[in-house]
């Protein structure tokens, strides 16, 4: 099993920064894929960007250039987040898979005011 945790979110103002970070725990070694997802007031889960153990990135066209995805050897991931933009509102999810399973966090609400 796989648990996540995810911290960081928060009220951003415009143009702001704010930092997410999942901690991962469990039986859970190397290759495998860390990603952030979000879902927008009355929109579906997208993925935001992630990060593989070799370490591969991969972003959403809508943040590239913003976001920074990374992962340390602890196995906690984070997602540095600039320039933040109003339409970046949403609950961002943490999700590893791992031996073709797909593991999610809670969840953590970002709000970025205009």
């Amino acid at each position: 099993q796989v648990q996540l945790v995810a911290t960081g979110g928060g009220l951003a103002q415009t143009g702001g920064p704010l930092r997410l970070s999942c901690a991962a725990s469990g039986s859970i070694f190397s290759g495998y894929v860390t990603g952030w997802y979000r879902q927008g007031p009355g929109k579906q889960r997208e993925l935001v960007a992630t990060i593989a153990s070799t370490g591969n990135t991969n972003y959403a066209d809508s943040v590239k250039g913003r976001f920074t995805i990374s992962r340390d050897n602890a196995k906690n991931a984070y997602l540095q987040m600039n320039s933040l933009k109003p339409e970046d509102t949403a609950v961002y999810y943490c999700n590893v898979v791992y031996r073709g399973y797909w593991y999610w966090g809670q969840g953590t609400q970002v709000t970025v005011s205009s």
